[in-house]
């Protein structure tokens, strides 16, 4: 079980690809064009991003970035394998990676919250994760953030999977509650629960991070990079806060500028956007942006032993860093 669920968390992408990133040079004021694996499509939740580059405050530290959308860029493989100096990606990817001996480390997070929510019909009556007890669950498959929250929240319960039954419905979870081919989906909090409503949809909706703090997605470095280059690791941690920094602080600029980045935002219901983003904007608030809760690390730890997806706890001393935090 932990070989063939490890292949699927990291395996959702292909294995390294000619996807390296250009350099730029060590002379003084040349410019290190990087490209960045994403994760996901172009959306308004990656405004920090659009609003550093758009500021030029990735610019100033001497970074050109190239944003990598590509489903098929496993950018964890790559990060470890020192093809790509960087790449976004969650706590429990960065745990997974290290069990397959990759040497990567996470410098900086971006989330302060696990943005997953268990969303369900009102009749239901799920109120607490201990409601859930029985009942048929729809998620895109057992992997990836959506399945570990789940777990994360059942767990909080003191159930396991057995107590649930999981329905591998792919990547459409508004559609098959709408649909009511299921009352319950797991989705992201900025996401399928703020669809449903715009669409009319009432709906319950349990945050994992209200059960349990876990750390969630942030920029991945490897152990390569912070040794060889650690101006740079901290050339984009540093432009990074600032583009969260502003966002938090302005997030109907932060749309503007993100008009320039997301082809498609401007045809789309721009009061939904803006819910996304505000409601993107709870998870990475922070006393200190870009600092890295090592308890959010311990319980992710526990969270992936108990889950079998490695087979013991990861030395997190090596795992994550706040070295780099501004």
């Amino acid at each position: 079980m932990f070989k063939k669920l490890v292949l699927l968390m990291l395996g959702l992408a292909l294995s390294l690809s000619a996807c390296g990133s250009s350099q730029g040079g060590n002379d003084a004021g040349a410019v290190r064009k990087i490209k960045l694996p994403m994760g996901y499509i172009p959306n308004i939740q990656y405004a920090p991003f659009y609003v550093a580059v758009d500021k030029g405050y990735f610019a100033e530290e001497g970074i050109e970035i190239e944003f990598d959308y590509s489903f098929e860029t496993d950018g964890v493989a790559l990060v470890g394998a020192g093809e790509l100096p960087f790449a976004v990606a969650s706590g429990e990817q960065v745990l997974l990676a290290r069990a397959q001996e990759l040497p990567v480390v996470y410098a900086f997070a971006w989330y302060q919250q696990f943005p997953i929510s268990i969303i369900s019909a009102p009749e239901l009556n799920i109120n607490e994760p201990a409601d859930l007890k029985g009942q048929n669950i729809g998620l895109p498959g057992l992997f990836g953030a959506n399945y570990i929250g789940l777990e994360a929240v059942l767990f909080s319960a003191g159930l396991t999977a057995d107590d649930v039954t999981m329905d591998a419905i792919g990547f459409n979870q508004v559609e098959a509650f709408a649909s009511g081919q299921t009352d319950i989906v797991v989705g992201y909090a900025a996401n399928e629960p703020i669809v449903l409503a715009a669409q009319d949809f009432k709906l319950n909706e349990l945050r994992v991070a209200d059960y349990v703090q876990l750390t969630a997605n942030g920029i991945v470095t490897s152990e390569m990079t912070i040794k060889d280059e650690p101006e740079l690791v901290k050339g984009m941690a540093r432009a990074f806060a600032r583009g969260i920094a502003d966002t938090i602080a302005n997030p109907d600029e932060a749309y503007e500028i993100s008009l320039k980045f997301v082809e498609n935002l401007k045809d789309q219901d721009k009061a939904v956007q803006m819910q996304v983003l505000t409601t993107s904007i709870e998870f990475w608030q922070a006393e200190r942006i870009g600092f890295s809760d090592p308890q959010a690390w311990e319980n992710m730890n526990d969270l992936l032993v108990k889950m079998e997806l490695i087979p013991a706890p990861i030395d997190l001393s090596k795992a994550f860093t706040n070295e780099f935090v501004p």
